[in-house]
């Protein structure tokens, strides 16, 4: 245990470390680079005559810009001919699994009888999703170095997993969260909770990967939202359904090959055209006048350059996004912690064998994940540099159509036969990627309900094989259904305050409870409710009042700066550009429509100054289940904890795995 504490001590010196340098970029403004950065080629300081002198330079970037694609315009036919062959293989393998699954352990667990390397991949397919595939690669090629921050978050993540709970979970539980924490404790009680815990932290990632969904479809080949996440949910739901955890196993791995099969030959390719020279390529960045262009009028907002001011340098400079070095060291113990509670993850270890196969999947998935982020960070630096921040912003406001344009330009560029097979390519693995990961999550969900809810709590435990496997399956459409409805409904809102939700739940509620469930003798009832439902409201309140949510006044403030400005240059008579037009027409509208508005929960702005609450609600989320578990003393859970020591260490009482 002693070791155990000690890694995930590790784990999170290690994520408040990847902030360290955020905070001392906060603190020292426009200081000298840091000494980590000195491999990297300095480029020569931006005084107001040099930005003069490289006027003609940055006008050809402009033009450069110019010459983009406004959008991504894939090949309709090629990429729905690779849309069908990716449905056609993984319904082949639902029909397949389909006569495989007939008892409770094939749905929820696929009987045991995942090995550690299939495990291992699927672990990588249902944590990369197309938010990382499509935002990450976005966030860089926009803020530079703070989106390679967001990038490494997942090694930490799978550091705690492997050190700290891997094992130990696999031992000690069956198919849910709820089998884990009831052991030892009033398990009625307990599943309910958990089960509520489960559901939210999966519709909230599930809500954002619908969204997503129906947004990425309908711009990339002209599917209507509607259509869009009626037709994702639709897949979904006969992956679950049908085939249980071992259908969306090898959704989630075969996914997770053609992600990484993509993801190495695009990052390749960034690559051979940088020469294969890191020092080069990251001096191509800090020297282009387009990115030094982006980063004084987009990001750092200066009219004028600042006299020794590197323009180019602050792009690999963190602190361009997360201003805050409390917003760096919260988001560092949510990707720390958030992953070892997401219940879709958790779930996993119960597919393998034994605790050596649980541990084997992990490091596996680590390798992987790690490869990709890494790679990730590449080829969002490849977009800032041969596609500009400029060129990326002018077809996404986000930057989330980043890698699909690098893919286009690499491929040859738009119109050409190599860029519409290879951008056809990553938008067909972009569609996998979110069918795997919805897969996952309904099945977190749909396992909480029916086995946790229906199995353990109404029935008492009392019902056969044939009635927990067809409740299961009813659950399952039901979840998926809903999740289409709200994926409807949530047409409109924020997807990235809706992942925030679900790793601050899981980080601020399961976490705590799973450890100590594990690890604490005195553990008990009291100390998992309290913990899980302070942790969980804890999350849910600070998100709703942060920054992420949308606040209409202040979309309306920004777009009356816009209308002033322009209407302030109309009155001097200068004539509006056809462009300037556009925009001060959209910016009347915006005005208008979100002036008299408020937030989903009323607010005109934010309460709570820190986009991710994990420094507060996961504190919270331990202390409360601490101080639960010591007002309420129970004897009987104490006597108990001998007993999951000696199975979460041993593995005695553990089902074999079924012969498939």
């Amino acid at each position: 245990m002693k070791g155990r504490i000690a890694a995930l001590t590790l784990t999170l010196t290690l994520s408040v470390c990847a902030a360290a340098p955020l905070a001392a970029a906060a603190q020292a403004g426009a200081a000298a680079a840091p000494p980590s950065q000195a491999a990297v080629a300095p480029a020569a300081k931006v005084t107001p005559a040099a930005a003069t002198a490289a006027a003609p330079a940055a006008k050809a970037a402009s033009a450069k810009v110019d010459s983009q694609p406004a959008k991504v315009t894939p090949n309709r036919g090629i990429t729905i001919g690779m849309f069908a062959l990716i449905i056609a293989i993984t319904m082949g393998v639902v029909v397949w699994a389909a006569k495989k699954t007939q008892t409770a352990a094939d749905f929820y667990t696929a009987g045991g009888g995942i090995t550690g390397l299939q495990n291992g991949w699927a672990i990588a397919g249902d944590y990369m999703s197309a938010a990382s595939f499509l935002g990450m690669s976005g966030l860089i090629s926009l803020y530079g170095i703070d989106g390679f921050m967001y990038a490494v978050g997942p090694m930490f993540s799978f550091i705690a997993i492997l050190l700290v709970i891997a094992e130990p979970c696999r031992n000690a539980g069956k198919y849910t969260l709820g089998d884990i924490l009831s052991f030892r404790s009033s398990p009625k009680v307990v599943r309910g909770v958990a089960a509520l815990s489960t559901v939210t932290v999966s519709i909230f990632y599930l809500i954002a990967q619908m969204v997503g969904a129906g947004k990425l479809m309908q711009m990339l080949i002209g599917i209507p939202y509607r259509v869009s996440v009626i037709g994702v949910g639709a897949l979904m739901v006969a992956y679950v359904v049908f085939g249980g955890m071992k259908a969306t196993t090898w959704v989630q791995i075969i996914k997770a090959s053609l992600l990484m099969g993509a993801t190495t030959l695009l990052c390749i390719l960034v690559a051979a055209k940088a020469g294969f020279n890191p020092v080069s390529f990251f001096t191509d960045i800090v020297n282009n006048p387009a990115i030094q262009d982006h980063v004084r009028l987009n990001v750092l907002k200066d009219a004028v350059p600042k006299a020794g001011m590197d323009y180019g340098q602050r792009f690999l400079e963190p602190g361009l996004f997360l201003k805050s070095p409390l917003d760096q060291i919260s988001l560092g113990i949510a990707w720390a912690l958030g992953a070892a509670g997401l219940p879709h993850i958790l779930m996993r270890f119960f597919t393998v064998p034994s605790a050596k196969e649980a541990r084997k999947s992990i490091i596996i998935a680590l390798f992987l994940n790690s490869s990709f982020f890494f790679m990730i960070s590449i080829i969002g630096f490849g977009a800032a540099l041969y596609l500009t921040p400029q060129g990326i912003l002018a077809v996404d406001k986000g930057g989330n159509m980043a890698t699909l344009l690098l893919a286009q330009h690499m491929g040859g560029g738009a119109g050409s036969l190599g860029g519409d097979i290879f951008l056809a390519f990553i938008c067909a693995v972009a569609f996998a990627t979110i069918l795997a990961v919805v897969s996952g999550l309904v099945l977190a969900a749909s396992a909480a309900i029916a086995h946790d809810v229906y199995v353990n709590i109404i029935k008492d435990g009392k019902a056969d094989q044939h009635l927990q496997v067809k409740v299961a399956r009813i659950t399952s459409l039901f979840v998926g259904t809903s999740a289409i409805l709200m994926g409807l409904a949530a047409e409109k809102e924020n997807v990235v305050a809706l992942v925030a939700l679900a790793f601050a739940v899981a980080a601020s509620g399961n976490f705590p409870v799973v450890m100590l469930s594990l690890f604490w003798k005195k553990f008990n009832t009291a100390g998992i409710v309290s913990g899980l439902v302070v942790g969980t409201v804890t999350a849910l309140a600070l998100v709703m009042v942060s920054p992420v949510m949308t606040y209409p006044k202040k979309v309306a403030a920004d777009a009356k700066k816009i209308v002033d400005t322009l209407e302030q240059k109309q009155a001097t008579g200068v004539a509006l550009a056809d462009k300037e037009l556009k925009t001060l027409e959209k910016s009347r509208v915006e005005y208008e429509k979100n002036k008299n508005g408020s937030s989903m929960v009323g607010l005109d702005k934010p309460i709570f100054p820190l986009k991710n609450p994990g420094i507060v609600s996961v504190p919270l989320g331990f202390l409360a289940a601490v101080f639960g578990c010591l007002l309420f003393r129970d004897r009987r859970a104490e006597d108990m904890f001998a007993e999951i020591d000696v199975r979460q260490n041993t593995g005695l009482g553990i089902a074999k795995a079924s012969d498939h």
